[in-house]
């Protein structure tokens, strides 16, 4: 037997990424909290995580317990992710779209002990005081806190500047992340140290530098927007944190001179279509970066002329970080391509059997790698179907070409068989989405007794747009195959149900114009 050799390797936690950004960068600006208007740099920052993780550790909370939070893009949330991380607990940020049954549901299911609430959303506070029994302490972010609570400003207050000496190892969870909830209430996984800080490696792709100024409009209780967070800390450059609002975006681009931003394509047509964008000066952007949903070529012409000529797509999702990323060149060369895997990430299509499939055919993609998830929490059957002989299975269907370039052709459920042709949403969608009038569309596959399937679209108008279901039939015939065009048409005020990263929940779309598809 070979003797083992003395080790000497550190660990990849999160907590020290906002000591070393403070010891490196301690008087430049870390995050400006819009909202609040609060600038603080990466000295006080890491100040001030430290003293909310010893405030914690104040509270005799057993290893690795659970702290829930319910904010939205502020300061405080950052700080919270920077105390657990150092403290050894685990959090749960929560999504405050929820009803507040389903926030109860989460927070007994995963077991959480405290609860940071903000304000903004203190008509939860009485249902979670009466449903979830195992609450020790609520802790309030805000304005006056309520009797029975803890002041946010007076917890940090409690707690020391030094560094926590917890010893926490990579492998540790760090924090409970919930799906997207596409097919109803979101799912938890365990994200652990390693892979929040592997998954930084993949959102530096977007060629970030220490000079940079991105602006964090994505709710920072999802994946995408705290991982964009960390990367600042990384990197030392400046973040904009604020609550996604069109007309406040754009100021926000303009007022704090934003060189990057991360949007989901509903963003961008909002975006777009801000009253004021016209007159806002943005050409501070260096760079635009797609995620969250397929970017219809409408939206990206638009962008380029409007926003800003040079854009970035990345294709991932929740469970499996940043997988491939496609950066202006790429775009150039690659067109419609979403790019290569990032760094450590592979990629594989496979047939509905599991095995690898044709090069250049289409299937579904698989990936592996350090950004994955291990498991969904208490989710077994979830668990075997996901994730087979070491490879996630996403359930998005794409393929590959010669030079390893991703194409995207849509979902595995949104696979709509029709009278035993198979038609991809997201192809009818992009046609849909070029239609004059249209300002947002989905399509879905209802049941029908002849064709098994029926391709239906529900269609958002503009305004002032005259459509009617013949006109978007005959639109989409121009451009499609005759089993491709939508055998029924829907038009609907609101907006389509859509998750925080921009995928439309196509379920409750199904539910609502199931009976009124008929036969």
């Amino acid at each position: 037997m070979t003797a083992q050799m003395p080790r000497s390797l550190g660990h990849m936690r999160v907590g020290s990424l906002f000591k070393t950004a403070a010891v490196r960068h301690p008087d430049r600006e870390a995050v400006f909290c819009a909202g609040t208007g609060r600038r603080v740099t990466f000295k006080q920052l890491n100040s001030r995580v430290n003293q909310l993780a010893h405030a914690l550790a104040s509270c005799e909370l057993e290893r690795e317990a659970v702290v829930a939070f319910v904010c939205s893009n502020r300061l405080e949330i950052l700080e919270i992710y920077g105390a657990i991380a150092k403290s050894g607990l685990v959090g749960l940020p929560l999504n405050y779209r929820l009803a507040h049954a389903e926030l109860a549901l989460l927070i007994n299911e995963i077991g959480a002990v405290v609860l940071f609430l903000e304000d903004r959303f203190e008509a939860a506070l009485p249902y979670l005081r009466a449903h979830c029994a195992k609450l020790k302490h609520v802790v309030w972010i805000g304005a006056e806190a309520p009797q029975d609570c803890w002041s946010y400003g007076e917890v940090l207050a409690m707690g020391a500047v030094t560094e926590p000496d917890v010893a926490v190892e990579e492998s540790a969870p760090f924090y409970f992340n919930l799906t997207s909830g596409t097919t109803g209430l979101p799912k938890a996984y365990v994200i652990t140290h390693y892979s929040a800080c592997a998954l930084l490696s993949a959102l530096l792709s977007n060629e970030s530098k220490a000079d940079d100024v991105l602006l964090t409009i994505f709710p920072a209780f999802g994946r995408v927007a705290f991982g964009c967070l960390l990367m600042t800390i990384l990197i030392g450059a400046r973040n904009v944190l604020a609550n996604f609002e069109p007309g406040e975006a754009a100021r926000l681009i303009e007022q704090e001179r934003v060189t990057f931003v991360w949007l989901v394509p509903t963003m961008a047509a909002l975006l777009l279509g801000a009253p004021d964008i016209e007159r806002r000066g943005l050409g501070s952007l260096r760079g635009i970066g797609f995620v969250g949903a397929a970017l219809p070529p409408a939206i990206l012409e638009r962008s380029i002329q409007r926003l800003c000529p040079r854009i970035y797509e990345g294709y991932g999702l929740q469970e499996a970080g940043m997988v491939t990323v496609s950066n202006p060149e790429d775009r150039a060369r690659k067109p419609g391509s979403v790019g290569l895997p990032v760094l450590h990430s592979e990629i594989r299509i496979v047939d509905g059997d599991g095995e690898p499939a044709a090069s250049g055919a289409s299937g579904e993609i698989v990936v592996r790698s350090p950004n994955c998830i291990t498991g969904y929490h208490g989710d077994p059957v979830r668990n075997a179907a996901a994730f087979r002989s070491g490879w996630f299975h996403t359930g998005d269907l794409g393929r590959v070409d010669a030079d390893g370039y991703l194409y995207l052709c849509g979902r595995v459920k949104d696979m709509i068989i029709s009278g035993g042709q198979n038609v991809y949403a997201a192809e009818i969608e992009a046609t849909l989405t070029a239609m004059p009038g249209v300002e947002d569309c989905a399509v879905i596959g209802m049941p029908h007794d002849l064709w098994g399937e029926a391709v239906t679209a529900v269609i958002v108008a503009h305004p002032h747009a005259s459509l009617d279901a013949a006109a978007v039939q005959a639109f989409c015939r121009r451009a499609l195959a005759a089993f491709k065009v939508p055998k029924s048409v829907f038009f609907q005020e609101d907006a389509l149900p859509r998750t925080v990263t921009g995928k439309v929940q196509k379920f409750l779309l199904v539910a609502r114009y199931a009976k009124a598809a008929g036969p």
